[in-house]
């Protein structure tokens, strides 16, 4: 028998993120995840007046179960059959293990650093964009806890010898970033997805990574400006916004 209808209360930009600044990164990861595994999810936006368990976004709900990790939201679409990696060969998913540790080390904390510690960025785009989802008085204090602890996640993780001023840390994070970009383009070559012409779980985790920073208009745009110099990531972004969320690729405009 077919397996249950699933419901992934999700949003690109959540607005309850209690202190987890890149869950749009989670769930756009989820949402092109379930697109290309087939699995049938509804997708709901949250609004102030929907709260997630503990704030925790984005989560799934399948019949009494309720999943809030997103590796752990992964793990159950794959035991549910729904699984983006069926046709990978075991060399295949052990680069697909090595691709996303990458992503995770060495492009999530120039990520962090745009969106919530980039003072102009900040003041224009996250922080106006968060606050007008989350009720007051929490929309006067929310985005900057986030960003105080993007900052520190930063510090915590890549901060210390020989680096140790915040401008040094800054100027690491920015040329390792760009050389994960530089690994993906050369990764992805021309092929319409990492591994041939069927999307993956790798598929997902660079969509979820990059589209936020190809599609937000941001006035600090060091990251966004190399990645938009790499054509075949920009063709691999466009491509799956057109094919599988059905958004005109020419729309600039923050995801809402």
């Amino acid at each position: 028998s077919a397996p249950p209808a699933t419901k992934l209360c999700s949003s690109l930009w959540p607005s309850h993120t209690y202190g987890r600044p890149l869950n749009f990164v989670f769930s756009a990861i989820l949402q092109a995840y379930a697109k290309f595994s087939g699995a049938p999810l509804t997708v709901n936006a949250i609004n102030n007046s929907w709260r997630a368990r503990k704030g925790e976004v984005p989560i799934l709900i399948s019949e009494d179960t309720v999943i809030s990790q997103p590796a752990k939201i992964l793990n159950f679409l794959r035991k549910q059959k729904y699984n983006a990696d069926y046709e990978l060969s075991a060399k295949q998913g052990a680069d697909t293990l090595a691709y996303i540790a990458l992503l995770e080390e060495k492009l999530l904390p120039a990520l962090l650093h745009t969106f919530w510690v980039e003072a102009e960025n900040y003041c224009s785009v996250t922080k106006p964009w968060f606050a007008s989802r989350i009720p007051f008085p929490l929309s006067l204090y929310l985005p900057g806890k986030m960003s105080r602890e993007a900052l520190n996640r930063i510090l915590l993780t890549r901060g210390g010898p020989p680096l140790y001023s915040l401008t040094e840390v800054e100027a690491q994070i920015y040329r390792d970033a760009k050389e994960c970009l530089n690994l993906l383009s050369k990764r992805l070559g021309t092929s319409e997805f990492f591994f041939g012409n069927t999307p993956s779980t790798l598929d997902a985790f660079v969509f979820g990574f990059l589209a936020p920073l190809y599609k937000v208009c941001f006035p600090r745009i060091q990251l966004q400006e190399h990645l938009k110099q790499l054509p075949n990531l920009c063709r691999f972004c466009d491509d799956i916004l057109s094919c599988y969320f059905r958004l005109a690729v020419s729309d600039g405009r923050q995801p809402s």
